[in-house]
């Protein structure tokens, strides 16, 4: 796995197809990704790959042909991509994400978002891999910003309560593990639903039809190419020094409702918004979210650690192949 190995290759000339054997660099650090076909999986995945590291992705339904397929919760099959692979790092990006989902399967999502996470720090401190575990703003309730790491976590919803057992479940099984908490994540989606963010933009475009946005709750957008970038820079730095480890915080900065979000998309793309409505009420349907559970990410950066896309920048990247007028492309590109 490591120095050189042989790869195959099909070559294609007019009349003519070979097989061709040809030797490939294999980065010499190994770094495992779980849940590397959604949104920020893919990401982080990418961001190893793209420098200098021997990365594997794997995942379950969305696996195959490019990532290994794994059941997080077969406790063999954790075993041995592990002992197979034997990763320097693993990035724990698979969890149910989705807090109505959480509300609907509580069952279901404990056992990935606690149980499999648990297990997973257990095999990485058997093999001294370093690991990353995703977690997220919502373990906190929103009612005292900023956070800080060593502030008391009060999750309002059962997602918040998954993701904070989770961290306890891997801090307590490998010590020298990493609890990475981020908020709401955008980025390149497959679909819109991908993300809370991007899920917005078909109301944005449909302008002939008013929309109630939620005017509300204080959200901090990031780019998940930033969080990947994040991801690595911590790796790296673990190799380097042991006592990288413990609880870490990482975000966006620029403060917005989703109401300010959809205006945003609109201006981005010179679309109108005046048929977006702000809705200043507390949401009464679905999970109870926090009000602002903006994190303070002054660990990280004092490390030298970070990198934050601009939303208007990062926004119009990830939503720009979903413009249904291509006409807004030529105003918005040239």
């Amino acid at each position: 796995m490591v120095g050189r190995e042989k790869e195959l290759s099909i070559h294609f000339v007019p009349g003519c197809c070979r097989l061709v054997e040809e030797e490939v660099n294999v980065p010499s650090r190994r770094v495992l990704v779980t849940g590397a076909t959604g949104l920020l999986g893919r990401a982080v995945y990418k961001e190893f790959q793209q420098n200098n590291w021997h990365a594997v992705g794997c995942g379950f339904r969305r696996a195959r042909p490019k990532f290994e397929q794994v059941n997080l919760l077969d406790s063999e099959a954790v075993h041995h991509i592990i002992h197979d692979f034997q990763p320097h790092v693993i990035v724990h990006c698979a969890a149910e994400r989705r807090p109505d989902v959480v509300e609907n399967q509580p069952d279901a999502a404990s056992q990935l978002n606690v149980d499999a996470s648990g297990n997973l720090a257990k095999e990485a401190a058997a093999v001294g891999a370093f690991l990353i575990y995703i977690s997220s703003d919502y373990v906190f309730d929103g009612t005292n910003p900023p956070y800080r790491e060593e502030d008391i976590p009060a999750p309002l919803n059962l997602y918040g309560k998954t993701k904070l057992e989770g961290e306890k479940a891997v801090l307590e099984n490998n010590l020298g593990a990493a609890v990475l908490r981020i908020p709401v994540l955008y980025g390149e989606v497959e679909k819109l639903e991908e993300s809370a963010v991007t899920v917005m933009f078909d109301k944005v475009q449909f302008s002939n039809k008013s929309a109630n946005m939620d005017h509300w709750q204080q959200r901090f957008p990031t780019h998940v190419k930033d969080v990947a970038t994040v991801c690595r820079q911590l790796a790296e730095k673990r190799m380097l020094d042991p006592s990288i480890k413990g609880t870490f915080h990482w975000s966006g900065n620029e403060q917005m409702t989703k109401y300010e979000m959809a205006c945003a998309i609109a201006d981005a793309f010179n679309l109108p918004s005046s048929h977006l409505r702000p809705i200043t009420d507390s949401p009464v349907l679905g999970a109870q979210r926090p009000r602002n559970a903006q994190l303070d990410c002054s660990k990280l950066e004092t490390l030298g650690i970070g990198q934050r896309t601009p939303f208007r920048i990062g926004i119009k990247e990830s939503l720009w192949p979903f413009l249904i007028d291509k006409r807004w492309r030529q105003t918005v590109f040239h």
